[in-house]
């Protein structure tokens, strides 16, 4: 009802309203307009609003952090891009690399060095290859007055095969040397002609040695080596050598765990000792392992362990057992990623020496001599490593080593009895003394390849010894330097040279009191060598990828030094040879 009055109420005003709109006002009047001036519309001054307004407030002059949030989906596309095409490069032609080399030298005191290197694949597993080594001099070193020739001529053969999970190979090689006794104390020991006539101053030695090796890839058994050697010269003397060495690697709670196996043994005898006219038979077995683990975290790495052995010894009929301890500790801690690395360690090892060793390191030794392994106590050492550049790398450590029964060179004394006649009785040859040996050193060395074509090292160490009954850590030197440079002139020509610096050495030997008096009466003397450097160099010339032309030069700065007491090296010595690769 009260929506019914409402348009009732509506309706009537619309009415009225359109009843006024029809009346008509027929009579509207008139109107009198003056123009005084034309109407000239202006345009007040314009101002523009900046799009970058000056915020003064200093909340208002912070930035507002703005995430962005990108909704990735993929997209149908027919797009097919258009196969791109490398630029052209120049290729450098790549070396031809030969499985087989042949080299010949000749040069001055004449001198013969000749090598031959041969493999061959058999299958895509099997290989077989070899190496024939000579290198010989027939001396004629100045004022001597015994034979200095010698003769090293060596071939190892060696079959192998290589397959995805093992690798094995067998290795045969045989050596035959011939040096002699040349170093006779002429200046303080008197020699009339007939005697000097009478010495048989040549010594040879043999060697044949039958060995192989064999590792996996995976599971715990590592590797293994093993070898038998025999040894033997020219005055009926001979050494049996045969060790295995089996290595085992496996992890333990993600720790790396290693321990290494070893059987050692050595055995031989000589005709006669120095000052006695009886056989002197020696032998030694060494058992033991060397287990260790190995922690990693971050940039320290850690191997702790311990060296366990067993060893007998025996000389002729007395013998010996006893347990050796040792430590196996390492470390390193990389201070600057792989640019600065500390490292430390405490190290220990039973040393088995032979007769072979000992000629190895002096050829001039009389075939008298004891045989014991030597006990490296333990081996203290701190130092650094790393890069002062990316092309300069340097290594320093500073070690305290101590050693019981080290093996030291002591030249023999002259036997004026005339018990021994050998051709190394007359002061010229060398036997072994064993001593207690702490030796505290620094070593330092530095490497650097300024480019591909130029490469230069240098190391340097030194040594403070203190011996326990002997008066001198004999023929042992101070201070050792070495460097080497090599640098490729052009694609042509190669050069490179190499110096080494040796300081003082001690030895112990027999002087005459009275060179008048035959016979005379001798006085066992400590003397000092003197100290010594020796300049090397070669120069080569590729006249293409197989032939190589070279000279080499050695002992450049003609140094009159002695390696050993009373034995002089070679004045220059100049060798013209070449080399020359081939396929079969």
């Amino acid at each position: 009802m009260k929506k019914l009055n409402i348009i009732a109420l509506v309706l009537v005003v619309f009415g009225i309203q359109f009843s006024f709109a029809q009346v008509k006002d027929e009579n509207i009047g008139s109107e009198v307009v003056n123009i005084v001036k034309p109407y000239t519309p202006t345009i007040s001054d314009a101002f523009k609003v900046k799009e970058t307004p000056l915020l003064d407030d200093e909340d208002n002059q912070q930035k507002e952090v703005i995430q962005y949030n990108i909704f990735s989906f993929p997209v149908a596309s027919t797009f097919t891009p258009a196969k791109g095409k490398a630029a052209g490069v120049d290729k450098i032609e790549k070396e031809k690399l030969y499985n087989n080399y042949a080299t010949l030298g000749f040069g001055n005191y004449p001198t013969i060095n000749a090598e031959l290197f041969i493999t061959q694949n058999l299958s895509r597993s099997n290989y077989v290859g070899g190496m024939l080594r000579h290198l010989s001099s027939q001396g004629g070193i100045k004022d001597l007055v015994l034979d200095d020739k010698f003769y090293n001529t060596s071939l190892d053969v060696t079959y192998g095969v290589r397959e995805r999970d093992m690798s094995w190979n067998v290795d045969l090689g045989v050596k035959n040397q011939i040096y002699n006794w040349y170093g006779l104390p002429t200046e303080t020991i008197f020699f009339d002609d007939p005697t000097i006539a009478g010495i048989d101053s040549k010594q040879t030695y043999n060697t044949i040695a039958l060995g192989g090796k064999m590792s996996f890839k995976d599971g715990i058994f590592n590797d293994a080596s093993m070898q038998f050697k025999r040894f033997s010269d020219g005055l009926d003397s001979g050494e049996n050598r045969f060790f295995i060495k089996p290595n085992f690697d496996f992890d333990v709670m993600n720790q790396k765990v290693k321990a290494d196996f070893v059987v050692d043994y050595v055995g031989g005898s000589f005709e006669r000792m120095y000052d006695v006219d009886s056989e002197l038979k020696y032998s030694t077995i060494i058992a033991g392992t060397k287990p260790s683990i190995l922690y990693q975290q971050d940039d320290l790495s850690v191997q702790i362990g311990a060296g366990v052995y067993y060893a007998t010894a025996k000389i002729n009929e007395e013998s010996d057992g006893k347990i050796f301890i040792y430590p196996n500790i390492k470390a390193s801690y990389k201070l600057v990623g792989d640019i600065l690395v500390a490292y430390a360690g405490a190290e220990g090892d039973l040393e088995q020496n032979s007769y072979a060793d000992f000629v190895d390191q002096n050829p001039f030794v009389s075939p008298t001599l004891f045989i014991a392994p030597t006990d490296n106590k333990f081996d203290l050492y701190v130092g650094m490593k790393g890069k002062l550049a990316n092309s300069v790398a340097f290594n320093v450590r500073a070690s305290n080593k101590n050693q019981a029964d080290r093996a030291l060179f002591v030249s023999n004394g002259f036997d004026g009895t005339g018990t021994n006649t050998n051709g190394y009785a007359y002061g010229n040859s060398f036997g072994v003394v064993y001593d207690d040996l702490n030796t505290l050193s620094i070593f330092g060395e530095l490497k650097a390849d300024f480019s591909k074509n130029v490469t230069f090292g240098i190391n340097g160490t030194y040594n403070n010894y203190s011996t326990d009954t002997q008066a001198e850590a004999w023929n042992l030197p101070q201070l050792k330097i070495g460097s080497t440079v090599d640098f490729d002139i052009n694609e042509k020509w190669y050069a490179g040279a190499n110096v080494f610096f040796v300081g003082e050495r001690k030895d112990l030997v027999s002087i005459q009191d009275d060179l008048t008096i035959n016979p005379g009466t001798f006085t066992t003397t400590a003397i000092t060598l003197d100290s010594y450097f020796d300049l090397n160099a070669h120069v080569g010339y590729k006249y293409n990828a197989r032939l190589t032309a070279f000279l080499k030069g050695n002992n450049l700065a003609n140094q009159q030094y002695n390696r050993w007491a009373n034995f002089p090296v070679q004045g220059i010595q100049v060798l013209l040879g070449a080399n020359y690769k081939f396929d079969f």
